[in-house]
């Protein structure tokens, strides 16, 4: 190893240059395969028309729910996971787009304090959990401990152990107390998401979106998708299920997130035409993309 240099930097140097995230375009092997890359099963995106439609109409619908939650007291939890790059920021900025900010927020928590890192490791995600007739939307959540966490070494077997025993029974309590729970897992292949780290690398309204970290997750694929894989065997549970939705059209993702969200619900005034059914081509549970 070269003097002086951490060996993760290393990686990060060597993946950074082997992918030539600041060349102007990507080697064949990444954009070759385009969007059909990782077994999806589209090979054009949903068209533009089509998707401002159907959006909109979710989100109307998304506002008759909102005014039932607010008449009823309802508590609804939404908690989006996946690779860097999957798409979670942009899918929670369409859910809560034209809701009343006072009753849909939005929790991306940073790294944990000091103060924080001596705590029971749910008790600062519990301090977000909703009031009375709120929706919450978590941008990451507990599940870091599953994923980067265990992938990056910044905790041990045993936490990680710990973490997979207590989290459904977490879940559980939180449904038992009336909470509707929604858990994300947006799948990208991972040609998309170096097309999507090459994009942010060259357009200057989204450098801020790519990080050392990232970078150095690219160089773990294999290592995140058995996190993962572990993590759906833990946690996947009757009260608590995982709902996978493959990603690579960001289009399509964004609406088969809202129907889920909206079609659990039996709130006034509903549009069941306006919701439309699921795509189980792109929705559905762990098995639509374990072992990818």
């Amino acid at each position: 190893m070269r003097e002086d240099v951490p060996e993760v930097e290393l990686r990060i140097r060597d993946e950074r240059r082997r992918l030539d995230l600041d060349a102007p375009t990507l080697p064949d092997w990444v954009t070759e395969p385009g969007l059909s890359a990782g077994g999806y099963p589209y090979d054009e995106k949903l068209s533009k028309k089509r998707y401002k439609r159907t959006l909109e109409a979710l989100q109307v619908e998304l506002v008759k729910l909102q005014y039932w939650q607010e008449r009823t007291g309802e508590r609804i939890v939404c908690l989006f996971e996946g690779r860097d790059a999957a798409g979670k920021g942009g899918s929670i900025a369409r859910v809560r787009e034209y809701l009343n900010p006072r009753r849909a927020r939005i929790v991306a928590l940073p790294k944990p304090s000091d103060a924080e890192r001596g705590q029971w490791y749910f008790q600062r995600y519990a301090a977000h959990l909703p009031t009375t007739g709120e929706m919450v939307l978590f941008d990451r959540s507990w599940y870091n401990r599953a994923g980067v966490e265990r992938v990056m070494g910044f905790t041990d077997d045993a936490a990680v152990e710990r973490f997979m025993d207590e989290a459904p029974r977490f879940e559980a309590a939180l449904v038992r107390s009336g909470i509707r729970l929604h858990k994300f897992w947006l799948a990208i292949a991972q040609e998309e998401q170096i097309e999507r780290f090459h994009d942010r690398r060259h357009d200057p309204l989204k450098t801020w979106k790519l990080s050392s970290m990232d970078v150095a997750a690219m160089t773990k694929w294999d290592a995140y998708t058995q996190a993962r894989d572990a993590m759906f065997e833990a946690t996947h549970t009757d009260c608590a299920p995982w709902t996978v939705v493959r990603a690579n059209d960001k289009r399509r993702a964004r609406i088969e997130v809202i129907r889920t969200i909206l079609s659990n619900a039996d709130y006034d005034d509903k549009d069941e035409g306006a919701i439309g059914d699921p795509d189980p081509k792109i929705v559905g549970g762990p098995s639509l993309v374990q072992g990818d």
